[in-house]
């Protein structure tokens, strides 16, 4: 057994005004009591003066099979199954080094991530490839189909194969040359049968959905998450207040895919659709803060992994976009904690600090619940009650 003290702490849901003293047990924590608590007698207490203790952060959008380089994504299919493991491998490193001790992957290739055996490190619910049309958005990934039977079809095998949710592709996408963002890629019919029949087999669906149609139509079928939701048309982009209201009855959680390593140039294709519907960053933001005041679930998820801008942990600016944009700084830290541990089905064994939930904590100098700038600054990761680096 051992503790971790701190005289500021947020539990992934609010701030501990007392601070915290976690008591951990293995790979449990047993305990979270105020900083002034004394610990059991011969317990050893780590206690990093200036700091503040937050559970470890849940990345909801990730590609562990991108490396983040120019042909990220376009490079997969070249690779050898070897190859993909030891991406897999670092990029789950940049994660847990930045405090993020959970992520959900929302696309593979091969099974790699799936397959993976469950080790230390961050803890990884996984969609397998990602369903998609044929020739449609990431169709290179492996999971294209089409055609109500052979959509049921993907996502019992993504069933069976331990896939913990199912990713479909709404819309297309500005990573993939020759598809269109604005346009939806199933029908209405198709959307529901992959909705349908994953929640028969008890997995949540989250839709990859730029379209303003692609939106609406996966809303309509019951899936239990977007991603993106960037509410695309031809000629603008943003979600009508009447459909954010609608989203946020619905309960459907919306991840906005925010995060952008500073000073790198987007990708060619992702240039031109800022250029000619000033999709900025700043713009993102402030519609995802949008959605926040009307009551929509937010989760922050990079979509690390699939381009040089979207490394691999950097979570921490996602949550400080969302700060920019006009989210108050303790909701934005909720969607990468408590709230991102509820969307990936993790709510009972991360995301927060209480007792019986893994011990995935992040110790950070400052306090980023007065200052979000404080939250990429490290000083020790936990992650399933092993220390990192040790």
């Amino acid at each position: 057994m051992r503790a971790y003290r701190a005289d500021r702490a947020f539990d992934g849901d609010r701030v501990l005004r007392d601070g915290a003293l976690v008591l951990v047990d293995g790979g449990r924590i047993l305990a979270v009591e105020p900083a002034s608590a004394a610990p059991p007698a011969d317990v050893p207490v780590t206690h990093l003066r200036g700091t503040t203790l937050l559970p470890g952060l849940v990345d909801a959008h990730v590609h562990l099979c991108g490396d983040a380089g120019p042909r990220a994504l376009d490079q997969l299919a070249e690779l050898s199954r070897e190859q993909v493991d030891a991406v897999v491998s670092a990029s789950l490193a940049r994660h847990l080094a930045a405090g993020v001790t959970a992520v959900r992957d929302l696309g593979d290739v091969g099974w790699a991530v799936v397959r993976r055996a469950p080790g230390p490190g961050p803890t990884v619910v996984a969609s397998g490839p990602p369903i998609t049309s044929p020739g449609g958005h990431c169709a290179a990934m492996g999971g294209a189909a089409t055609g109500a039977d052979a959509l049921r079809a993907a996502v019992r095998e993504r069933a069976e194969r331990g896939a913990g949710v199912v990713k479909l592709m709404a819309s297309g996408g500005a990573m993939t040359a020759g598809t269109d963002m604005a346009a939806c890629q199933f029908t209405s019919a198709e959307v529901r049968a992959v909705v349908d029949e994953a929640h028969r087999l008890g997995l949540p669906v989250t839709a990859h959905a730029h379209a303003l149609g692609a939106v609406r139509q996966v809303l309509t079928a019951g899936v239990d998450g977007i991603e993106h939701c960037s509410g695309m048309t031809a000629t603008g982009w943003g979600v009508p207040p009447a459909l954010a209201g609608q989203l946020a009855r619905a309960g459907t959680v919306v991840c906005p895919t925010l995060g952008l390593a500073p000073g790198i140039e987007p990708p060619p294709r992702v240039r031109a659709v800022i250029d000619r519907l000033g999709m900025t960053e700043q713009a993102r933001a402030e519609e995802a803060a949008r959605l926040h005041r009307a009551g929509v679930r937010l989760v922050s998820g990079v979509d690390a992994g699939i381009a040089p801008g979207k490394p691999h942990g950097l979570l921490p600016e996602a949550v400080r976009s969302l700060v920019a944009g006009g989210v108050p700084v303790v909701d934005a830290l909720r969607t990468a904690t408590g709230g991102a541990a509820d969307a990936c089905g993790l709510a009972g064994r991360t995301g927060r600090l209480a007792p019986g939930r893994d011990a995935d904590l992040l110790l950070v100098d400052g306090d980023p619940t007065a200052d979000v700038a404080a939250l990429p600054r490290v000083r020790l990761v936990v992650s399933r009650g092993r220390e990192v680096g040790a």
